[in-house]
Order: structure tokens, then C-alpha cells, then sequence
């Protein structure tokens, strides 16, 4: 099987859709930027908790994002669906409401995060984001 040919003008995909990969958001993958999440702000909503952290002005810039989920939510296979499904919900809310300068960890929640119909678990996160950043 040939897979198909990609866009010459290095366009991933067409639309409204943002790109697979956004280069305004960058992936945490250190313990130590996640603690130092775990000790700022967060929100609970019913498909995730999103914690927040406003990084220091000498810290590196653009948005960061961390994804977790324990074994409380279950078996590998359902931590990394509900991880896959918060990569897919931060791709598509990060770009138009993180801010700059912060870190964001979302954290998968037990029987919740992967069950959650997926619009729903979009507007929870849009709505966390929006009790973070100070808006009602």
C-alpha cells in the first residue's frame, strides 16, 4: 500500500482545522515543570482537571502543555485513549485561548475523560481555561 502523496506547500491538512502539530505549543515532559504546575492553579470539570502555571519572565516562551493520567483511570490502553483525547481537545482550544508564558497540565480523570462525549470534553476545557485566566 502507497500512502498518499503530501500537499507540496507543506500544508498537513485543509480548512479551519490548526495543524497536528502546532509550533506555538510545545510539550512538557520534565517531572519538575509538572510539580511546579501541580502547585499553581487549577480547575476540576467533569471530563478533566486543568492545572495552570504563568511562567517566570526568564522561562522559556510560547504555550506549554503536559498530559497525565494515573492508573486510576484504568488499564495502559484506557490512559492513553484519554490521553490521546486530551491531546486532541488541547490542539484544538490552546491556539485560540492559552496564553503565552503559561504551562498547562491536563489530567485524564477516572471513567470520565474517555467516556466524555468529545464536544463536551472540549467545552470542559475551554471552560478552565476561562475560570484560570480570570474570566467568569
Amino acid at each position: 500500500m502507497t500512502p498518499p502523496e503530501a500537499p507540496r506547500d507543506g500544508s498537513a491538512s485543509s480548512g479551519e482545522m490548526p495543524p497536528a502539530v502546532s509550533v506555538c505549543i510545545h510539550t512538557l515532559s520534565k517531572r519538575a515543570v509538572f510539580l511546579r504546575a501541580a502547585r499553581a492553579g487549577r480547575q476540576a470539570m467533569p471530563g478533566m482537571l486543568v492545572q495552570a502555571r504563568r511562567r517566570q519572565a526568564d522561562e522559556a516562551p510560547g504555550i506549554r502543555v503536559g498530559f497525565t493520567c494515573s492508573k486510576k483511570v484504568g488499564n495502559a490502553v484506557a490512559r492513553n485513549r484519554a490521553k490521546r483525547r486530551l491531546r486532541e481537545a488541547a490542539r484544538l482550544v490552546l491556539p485560540q485561548q492559552g496564553r503565552d508564558g503559561w504551562d498547562y497540565v491536563l489530567i485524564g480523570r477516572a471513567r470520565a475523560t474517555a467516556d466524555r462525549p468529545f464536544p463536551e470534553l472540549v467545552n470542559d476545557l475551554r471552560r478552565a481555561l476561562d475560570r484560570l485566566h480570570g474570566k467568569p
